[in-house]
């Protein structure tokens, strides 16, 4: 499907929702566009860009099949916002599935259960600071079955199959689960904590122990990640560290992580977000990467981020 085509099936489809009954149920829309402008250094060359951070948009909806079971169904892509890309449009997280006393049962593309468990512990997560840059296990992969249950006195467990159909199989299939404790978005609980582990998911297995606590305005939280490939031909992992304090409408944050996995170095990021309404908000950030063959390069950025 060329670049036309898919937007051509894009407006169709907002013109379609248009006559639907948005607030409904079975359809709902929703997604955000984030975009900065940004000094980028590759160690180099400094150049000028205006990117568009994980942009997306979705449909999702449900039906309510008896008192017990609820159908279910999300189709979410990114849109590059800021680049003339031929392919604009990117896949993200597209499932069908089932929910009731059980929990809840999707199947198509998802993110596993190992990056479902992260939470909202990145807090620079989508920008160029994202622990995906430095961490293995970051995975959305098609070809999956996932299993999430209902909360036991806080408990959640997660479970996902990565048939071996998916390309990043190498002929395997592949397990992801995880086991979380408490609310990831910190509201319901002032404690998050969450291990998962991978087995022959894209080639590796890995080990992640997550944690984000609360204290007042004051959030902290922890990534521990171990992987290494599925044929034991390399191994590497990493760690990192955040704060986050709200003053007001602003919220100042900083991250370290350090890692020799994925890529070899650290990295620490500054930020500030500052809210202008309950949809939108102000975004400055600066990342600086450091790598172990004396490379480096560094993002100075500041945006804006509209949910809808």
């Amino acid at each position: 499907m060329n670049t036309f085509t898919k937007t051509a099936v894009a407006v169709a489809t907002g013109l379609l929702l248009s006559n639907v009954a948005i607030a409904s149920d079975l359809v709902k829309v929703y997604g955000k566009v984030n975009v900065t402008l940004q000094s980028d250094d590759d160690g180099a060359d400094r150049t000028t860009n205006v990117e568009s951070n994980a942009s997306r948009i979705g449909v999702k909806g449900s039906l309510k099949i008896d008192d017990n079971l609820t159908a279910i169904y999300k189709v979410e892509w990114q849109v590059d916002v800021a680049d003339n890309e031929d392919e604009n449009f990117k896949e993200r997280n597209q499932w069908v599935g089932l929910k009731g006393n059980f929990g809840s049962v999707l199947l198509g593309r998802n993110d596993t259960a190992l990056k479902f468990s992260q939470g909202k512990v990145d807090l620079f997560s989508d920008y160029n600071g994202d622990i995906k840059t430095l961490f293995t296990g970051e995975n959305r992969l098609d070809d999956t079955l996932t299993y999430i249950s209902p909360s036991f006195n806080g408990f959640t467990a997660a479970a996902t199959l990565v048939a071996e159909d998916n390309e990043k199989s190498e002929g395997k299939n592949g397990t992801s689960i995880a086991l979380m404790y408490g609310d990831a978005k910190l509201k319901k609980t002032n404690l998050y904590a969450a291990i998962a582990v991978d087995s022959d998911v894209a080639g590796s297995d890995t080990t992640r122990l997550v944690v984000n606590g609360k204290i007042g305005d004051l959030k902290l939280g922890a990534i521990f990640n171990d992987s290494e490939k599925s044929d034991g031909t390399s191994e590497g992992d990493g760690f990192l560290v955040n704060a986050a304090y709200q003053v007001g409408k602003a919220v100042y944050k900083v991250q370290y992580q350090d890692g020799d996995d994925k890529a070899d170095g650290d990295a620490i990021t500054l930020g500030v977000d500052y809210k202008l309404a309950k949809a939108v908000k102000l975004t400055a950030f600066y990342t600086d990467f450091s790598y172990e063959d004396n490379s480096e390069e560094s993002h100075l950025a500041l945006g804006m981020e509209f949910k809808f």
